[in-house]
């Protein structure tokens, strides 16, 4: 992918099927935070190309998806692969940081 996608439940299940690594931000429209993070992942994405999967979950929208990811505080980002957390990442992050993370996971 190269853009960032938002997720929902249903569409959820399909990027845990994917097989490829997966970079998840959880987020709210009205978190200061969540909307710096926005630019910079739209950066990540981008720069991942077809390799990985970075999308976004509106807590407020999907609040089963972030109780199931034990999401407490936001922007939270987990980088996944074949369903399994291999990161978590809270608060905001920078382009390099969450690159690498995707790297680490095998995009």
């Amino acid at each position: 992918m190269s853009e960032v996608i938002h997720l929902t439940t249903s569409a959820f299940q399909k990027v845990l099927a994917h097989g490829s690594p997966a970079l998840i931000d959880f987020w709210a429209p009205w978190c200061g935070p969540c909307l710096m993070q926005g630019p910079i992942l739209d950066e990540v994405a981008k720069g991942a190309g077809p390799n990985a999967i970075v999308a976004k979950i509106n807590v407020d929208e999907e609040p089963g998806i972030a109780s199931q990811f034990g999401v407490q505080s936001i922007p939270t980002l987990l980088v996944l692969k074949d369903g399994q957390i291999l990161q978590r990442l809270v608060g905001v992050q920078s382009a390099q940081v969450l690159t690498s993370a995707l790297q680490k996971a095998g995009a």
